[in-house]
């Protein structure tokens, strides 16, 4: 696995998701108002759209999350697993901010 930039950690604005191309993957950026930075799937397993990176940050109890623009299903920004659905889940990726670029580990 290697280490591919994104972008600028500037150009990630706190609470709103970006879309990013990593190869062949669809990713959705996240960095939070305390600067966390997320890196999931950004296809909604739901419909097969490619839309999380447009969807609503917020939190469900301690957990940070995504919840899908389409059908409002909520996703943990952490382990990509649905608090709607049992056993229904996104990819997350390792993502980390470094000389003030976003750089996301992918296979």
């Amino acid at each position: 696995m290697t280490w591919t930039t994104v972008c600028r950690y500037d150009d990630l604005l706190p609470e709103r998701g970006v879309a990013a191309l990593v190869g062949d993957l669809q990713l959705a950026l996240f960095r939070c108002h305390d600067g966390q930075l997320f890196a999931i799937g950004n296809s909604d397993p739901f419909t097969g759209a490619c839309v999380l990176a447009r969807g609503i940050v917020g939190s469900r109890a301690e957990r940070l999350t995504v919840a899908s623009p389409l059908h409002r299903q909520t996703f943990d920004l952490r382990t990509g697993e649905c608090l709607d659905d049992d056993g229904v889940s996104v990819p997350v990726y390792e993502v980390r901010a470094r000389t003030g670029m976003v750089e996301v580990k992918v296979a």
